[in-house]
Formats: C-alpha cells, sequence, structure tokens
C-alpha cells in the first residue's frame, strides 16, 4: 500500500516529535537527577543533626522529580480522570496502596495523580522490581528508601524477610506514610497465562484484565505496620513504633487503573509522546484496616475478592468506558441532587419577590435549560469532573461534595449566592 504525502508527513512529524522529546528527556535527567545527588550529599551534616528536617527536605526534592516525569505524560497529552473514594482524605494517615499492573506507565500514571494528594509523594514508599533499580531513577528511588523486590519462587521467601527488615528500619524512621506495591507481582501480559491456569487448577474466578495477586508482601506489610491493638490502645514493644509514636497503618487503598481499548501506556510511550493524547482512568476504593484479616487464609480470599471487583470494574471499562460509580458515589449524586433543587426553589422564590413577574421567571427557567442541553456531554457523564445547570456548576469529587458558591445576578444588580 502506498504511503500518501499526509501520511509521511505526520509520520515525519512524530518521528521528529520523539526525537525532540527523548533529547529533553535526557538533558531533563542529567540536571535533575545528580541535583538531587548532590543536594542530599551537602545535606548528610544536617542528616546527623535532625534527621526529620533532612528527610523532609529530601521529600520536596523528590516529589519534585516525580513531578517531572509527570509532566513528561502531561505534555504529550497523556491525562488522568479519577472515580471513586476521596483519597486526599487521608493523605496524612498511613495507608497500604494495591494497585494492577499493565505496563511500566503505571508508575507514570501514579506520580501524575498523586501530584495533588497533599504530602503523599513526598512521603510514599515504591515497592517495585528489582529491575527498576538499574534505570536512571534507581538513585533516586535507592536513597529516598524505596524496596526492589526480586521476582521468582527461589528467591520469595528471602525476599519478604529482606522486605520486613527494610519497612522496621526505614519506613517510620523516615516519616512514611503511604506505600505503593502492586500485588500481581508483574506485568498482566507475562503473568495472565500462568495465574489462568492456577485459576483453573483451583477452581478460582477466570480473569483476563487482571490476575490473581500474590499475598507475601501485603501479609508482611500488614503485620509490620498495623499498630497491635491491646485493650483498645496500641501496644507496646516495637522500638520503631514507640519512636515515632505512630497510630500505624489505617487504610488500604484498592487502586484500579483503566487504559482506553485495554491498551496500557508503557515508559516508552510516556517518554517519546508518540501515541495520540489519551486520557487514563483511576478508581480508588478505600478499606479501613480493621476490615482487613490478619489470617493468612482469609486474606488470600479477600485479596482475591478485591482483584475480582477490579475484573469487573475493568470489564465494564472497556465495555462502555465508564468505571462503575460505587454506591457511595450515587448516593451523593442523590444528595447533590437535592441541594440543587432546593437551591433552585430558593432562586426562583427570590426572583419572584425581586421582579414580580412571573413571565421572567419563565424566561430565565428556560435560559438555564437551554444552556445546560449544550454542554457536552463528556463533563457530566461520571462523578468527578464539573457537570453544569446553567450557570450553576456543580463539583462532586471523588466520593466527596466540594464547595462551590453559586451567583446568580437578577433584576436591580440584586445578586444571590448559595453553598451546596
Amino acid at each position: 500500500m502506498a504511503v500518501t504525502l499526509e501520511q509521511a508527513r505526520r509520520g515525519g512529524y512524530t518521528c521528529l516529535k520523539a526525537l525532540l522529546r527523548f533529547a529533553f528527556m535526557v538533558a531533563n535527567n542529567l540536571v535533575a537527577i545528580p541535583s538531587y545527588v548532590l543536594y542530599l550529599i551537602m545535606l548528610q551534616p544536617l542528616r546527623i543533626l535532625d534527621s526529620k528536617s533532612f528527610w523532609y527536605i529530601e521529600g520536596v526534592l523528590f516529589k519534585w522529580l516525580l513531578a517531572m516525569v509527570a509532566s513528561w505524560g502531561w505534555g504529550a497529552g497523556y491525562t488522568v480522570v479519577e472515580w471513586g473514594d476521596d483519597v486526599k482524605a487521608v493523605s496524612e494517615d498511613e495507608a497500604m496502596v494495591l494497585v494492577n499492573h499493565q505496563a511500566t506507565g503505571d508508575v507514570c500514571t501514579l506520580m501524575m495523580c498523586l501530584q495533588d494528594k497533599g504530602t503523599v509523594v513526598r512521603q510514599m514508599m515504591w515497592l517495585m522490581d528489582h529491575i527498576f533499580k538499574y534505570t536512571n531513577f534507581g538513585i533516586v528511588s535507592l536513597i529516598h528508601g524505596d524496596f526492589f523486590i526480586r521476582q521468582g519462587r527461589a528467591h520469595r521467601d528471602q525476599q519478604l524477610v529482606l522486605l520486613k527488615d527494610h519497612l522496621e528500619k526505614y519506613y517510620r524512621s523516615r516519616n512514611r506514610k503511604w506505600i505503593v506495591l502492586f500485588p500481581e507481582g508483574g506485568f498482566l501480559r507475562k503473568r495472565r497465562e500462568t495465574s489462568q491456569a492456577f485459576a483453573k487448577k483451583n477452581n478460582l474466578p477466570f480473569l483476563k484484565h487482571v490476575t490473581l495477586p500474590r499475598v507475601g508482601a501485603t501479609q508482611v506489610i500488614l503485620k509490620t505496620l498495623v499498630a497491635p491493638q491491646e485493650n483498645g490502645t496500641p501496644s507496646g514493644g516495637d522500638t520503631v513504633r514507640k519512636e515515632s509514636k505512630s497510630k500505624g497503618l489505617q487504610w488500604v487503598i484498592d487502586t484500579t487503573i483503566a487504559y482506553p481499548k485495554a491498551e496500557p501506556i508503557d515508559i516508552q510511550t510516556w517518554i517519546l509522546g508518540y501515541r495520540q493524547p489519551t486520557v487514563t482512568h483511576v478508581h480508588y476504593r478505600i478499606f479501613p484496616v480493621k476490615d482487613v484479616p490478619a489470617e493468612p487464609e482469609a486474606l488470600t480470599n479477600w485479596l482475591y475478592q478485591r482483584f475480582i471487583e477490579k475484573e469487573d470494574l475493568l470489564t465494564h471499562f472497556y465495555e462502555t468506558g465508564r468505571m462503575i460509580p460505587s454506591k457511595e458515589n450515587w448516593a451523593l449524586l442523590m444528595t447533590s441532587l437535592t441541594r440543587i433543587s432546593e437551591w433552585f426553589k430558593d432562586v426562583v422564590s427570590i426572583l419572584h419577590r425581586h421582579t414580580g413577574d412571573t413571565s421572567i421567571i419563565i424566561v430565565m427557567i428556560i435560559i438555564i435549560i437551554i444552556t445546560a442541553s449544550y454542554v457536552p456531554k463528556k463533563y457530566d457523564y461520571y462523578l468527578g469532573k464539573v457537570s453544569y445547570l446553567g450557570n450553576v456548576r456543580i463539583r462532586v469529587v471523588f466520593g466527596s461534595c466540594q464547595t462551590v458558591t453559586h451567583s446568580l445576578a437578577v433584576k436591580g444588580g440584586i445578586s444571590w449566592s448559595g453553598i451546596i
């Protein structure tokens, strides 16, 4: 098939853009990463004198580096839409984040969508494959205190012991809040067949969009970081916990990443930007850690259930392009609509009181309805974006209703404002 002139131009532009972006990323890394390392070398005396301040500064620098990586995707038009519970509400508490794993771009996606979640990014610990240790970002993760886990049955028991030691040594001494792990233990495309064979052998559900998770690292994290209870108060005996006076791990955040058409973004695409602009969808669900079973068998079943739910979420997303809102979000939507109707009644009452003319009220209502009908559908088909009703703006954000002030100018310069 002959290549048209337009296709040749488009291909040439894509190659030139990828080349320029790659050159920029190289320059970016050559400046930013050595700067991070050198700053921390110079601050070693502070680490001895005031360890807390040192790790605070390190966290700020770490967040900037992650923002740099996130900006590469943003510059290529790769954005994120978030669904489900409001994780920012628990950003100051300790939490374990469980994420499905499809490609290297999953990490970049999380770097992007967690940037606005308070202090999370600078106080989080990552569990990642040991191969990442040998990438350009490996030295940064080593200094920050992330854990590199070696996959494979031969290393599994030893790695869990090392993980426990690592958490006891670094997690609270460096004031970490969130710990992120991918329980599937590898990319979907690499583990799917093995997982399906295991499921068939053990009479477990057949999963296409996720794999059955491994419970080892999750169990170690819960045992190490959850504060034991004695008569309703945290018990003693853990020197690290005594030192930090931590409440312990309080939440488990079940996070599901979904890519359009089930085509994940890898790190090469994130850097070179040769793929068309893409919206990645991320769904959060928060569980109190007290609701997570501690016994190995019960924990395994609980974790399996979470990934079966992920399978349902992803199946629905690939069929409809939408995540399934949680029952709590629907309840929130109903509450918001009730408040809007009450606000609308107040507006009509004010208009009637100040104008005394029913025809003006009718015209105003018609204008609002017409304005709302022209709003693009993409802005109001799910919870978490902005919906419009005339000049009334509602923002239902990830399971919580954000405070929004509405104002309406009426005859004679009279204005009204209300809070949802």
